[in-house]
């Protein structure tokens, strides 16, 4: 027996499959409404505006990469930066639209759904195990890191790691994780 699913929720579930199938130029609020089943206008009814629904949507996002990003070893803080490093890579390769949406603060800034109490302990994951490593400057380390790997996502996804003959990222990922530890 399936659950009753409300209206706010078909909106948000549509606004994902949307949002995989593709990607973020396209995921508007008819797009949204037709793919739920509703009328243009019913969207409004629960989402202020286009962007509150984009936050609806990326909160369901950050939610699967938080996921991902707890640690699953417990072994040295080095190989769990290691694993937490491969799935953000993951999570980037397997939900491309998702990615970018969660990562377009010019659009979600203010749109509501408190995406930054979702965000930061992201980030705050990465600041913790560097920071069990003893370096003082956990956070500007992290910073550093979370950058290089977003930058590494955004490379493996338009295909330029490819031009450079770069095939298995997991080397890669040990290294840059290495570099902003020493």
């Amino acid at each position: 027996m399936s659950v009753p699913v409300s209206l706010p929720e078909r909106l948000v579930q549509a606004g994902v499959e949307l949002l995989e199938e593709d990607g973020l130029a396209d995921l508007t609020l008819r797009a949204i409404a037709r793919r739920a089943g509703v009328s243009h206008g019913a969207p409004r009814r629960y989402f202020r505006t286009h962007n509150a629904l984009l936050a609806a949507i990326a909160a369901t996002g950050l939610q699967d990469l938080a996921a991902r990003l707890e640690p699953r070893t417990d072994g040295p803080p080095e190989d769990q930066l290691v694993e937490a490093a491969t799935h953000y890579l993951e999570f980037a390769a397997d939900r491309p639209g998702m990615f970018d949406l969660i990562f377009r603060h010019d659009l979600l800034a203010g749109a509501g759904g408190n995406l930054r109490a979702t965000s930061l302990p992201l980030f705050r994951t990465f600041v913790c195990l560097i920071g069990q490593l003893g370096p003082d400057d956990a956070e500007l380390r992290a910073t550093a890191l979370w950058t290089n790997l977003h930058g590494l996502a955004v490379l493996r996804a338009t295909n330029a790691l490819e031009l450079l003959g770069t095939k298995d990222l997991e080397p890669i990922v040990r290294y840059v994780v290495h570099s902003h530890l020493h």
